[in-house]
């Protein structure tokens, strides 16, 4: 599709809808974090070259961007890359809260929380208190 020195963006084998691609650096990192700002920057210039050659073909009434780093990202490819993701009207029912999906009982934030949501938010899986990092 197009490329740069450091990135490639190419379409999805799996995609989400028309047009779904990904971008990825052309050296071998797992972790985005580990990347070049370089590097970073090239990929974020293909996705803006990217999202302009969709446009020419295609429609799309928004877009979602994403990066999994690590299992508990999400991450299941050992290889960094951002997902493009056009998406359209009626793709889904409703779209409101976009990546927040990912943890579906705090996708809601506009919506009033039932009481056993307000006691879970801050603690793990298990139950316990999750630490935060010092501010």
């Amino acid at each position: 599709m197009v490329a740069n020195e450091l990135a490639a963006a190419f379409p999805d084998g799996f995609p989400l809808t028309p047009g779904h691609t990904l971008v990825v650096p052309r050296r071998h990192e797992a972790d985005y974090f580990a990347l070049t700002v370089p590097e970073q920057t090239a990929m974020w210039g293909l996705v803006r070259l990217a999202r302009k050659r969709l446009q020419r073909g295609q429609t799309p009434d928004g877009w979602n961007l994403g990066i999994n780093v690590g299992a508990a990202g999400g991450q299941t490819v050992g290889h960094t890359h951002i997902h493009l993701i056009p998406r359209y009207a009626g793709d889904v029912d409703d779209p409101r809260g976009g990546i927040r999906w990912l943890i579906p009982a705090r996708a809601r934030y506009w919506a009033p929380r039932s009481p056993s949501a307000r006691t879970s938010a801050g603690r793990s899986p298990s139950g316990s208190p999750r630490s935060r990092p010092p501010s």
